[in-house]
């Protein structure tokens, strides 16, 4: 049997080598940011947008929210 592709298992809604679907009190953990403060990012197009699973539930792809932290963590330090 040959491996899913990212682009695959993300259509598919399946786990892969690249992650899983990660609910609110996942990305919560991940991210150390609370409930409201990730959704306030995701309107404000700063956090990756989630997707909707279902009809009542919705899931960030788990390699995007790994990405966006590499991604924070190469910017630095944010300054007011």
């Amino acid at each position: 049997m040959t491996a899913m592709t990212l682009a695959t298992a993300r259509q598919r809604g399946a786990a892969s080598s690249g992650g899983r679907f990660l609910r609110v009190p996942d990305v919560m953990k991940t991210t150390g940011l609370g409930r409201s403060t990730i959704y306030r990012m995701v309107a404000a197009g700063t956090v990756p947008q989630q997707v909707k699973l279902t009809v009542q539930a919705s899931g960030w792809w788990q390699a995007d929210i790994d990405d966006w932290m590499r991604e924070r963590l190469a910017v630095g330090p944010l300054r007011s």
